[in-house]
């Protein structure tokens, strides 16, 4: 893609999944790339892979429910590559099930590691970002917010439709500082994905029946190229748009 080559991200939940499909992605761009990951030992994964492709890829052990550990991160890749272009709001724990049945740990730890964390890192990567005269950030939602019957899903939907209104937000107060603020909400073959349809056989069989595309999203292919292309001057009048990568199935509108 013109105009990535040396550019550098950030990117939470880096160690595997979705997280690592777009670190490769971008590190075939000659994207350089601060990786953060609860588990060290993924991230370097990783930063091994995206390496090999020829970029600086920086490991780091990150909690995002931890205000220090984000603030160290951002300082990481500033310190770094002289300052952050991209930054991937990837990493998330999902609070399911019925109602009565989720704790209150699980939904702030839902909170925290979601709308909180794309929170703290937008506001820290956002100095850097309009001294560089602009930047693209990416919020992570999902159209378990916006499901017919949301039965089992009430606690994931209202974190992902609160990512979207900072999404919203941000966009608005940072488009003329060049800062474009997008939310994508994909389907895609992660641990978590492949956890999910292997516990709920059923739902999964009807699930894949309402895609039209059959399939969920390859990592770095499909979602993977597509964080690229959106990071490219071609798509540079886009802005606080929720983008469902996602074969089809959901309707946004």
């Amino acid at each position: 893609m013109p105009g990535l080559r040396g550019k550098a991200a950030l990117i939470t939940g880096a160690g595997q999944g979705i997280g690592q499909g777009i670190a490769l992605a971008l590190a075939s761009e000659g994207v350089d790339l601060l990786l953060a990951g609860r588990t060290l030992q993924k991230v370097e994964e990783t930063a091994r892979l995206a390496a090999s492709r020829g970029v600086r890829a920086i490991p780091a052990a990150c909690d995002v429910k931890s205000s220090t550990d984000l603030a160290a991160a951002v300082d990481s890749a500033v310190a770094e590559f002289g300052g952050i272009d991209i930054l991937v709001n990837n990493a998330q724990e999902v609070p399911l099930g019925p109602i009565d049945q989720v704790t209150d740990e699980a939904f702030t730890a839902g909170f925290e590691s979601g709308p909180l964390a794309s929170f703290r890192l937008m506001k820290l990567v956002h100095p850097h970002m309009a001294k560089r005269g602009g930047g693209t950030i990416f919020n992570f939602a999902s159209s378990a917010g916006i499901r017919w019957d949301m039965s089992n899903y009430a606690c994931y939907g209202a974190i992902k439709q609160a990512t979207r209104a900072l999404t919203r937000g941000a966009a608005a107060e940072w488009g003329r500082d060049n800062i474009r603020v997008l939310t994508i909400a994909p389907h895609a073959e992660s641990p978590g994905l492949k956890a999910w349809i292997e516990h709920n056989p059923d739902e999964a069989e009807a699930f894949f029946r309402t895609i039209p595309l059959g399939r969920v999203g390859r990592l770095e292919e499909d979602i993977g190229r597509a964080i690229v292309a959106l990071c490219g001057p071609d798509l540079g009048y886009l802005t606080g748009a929720t983008i469902p990568l996602d074969g089809g199935q959901a309707n946004f509108d």
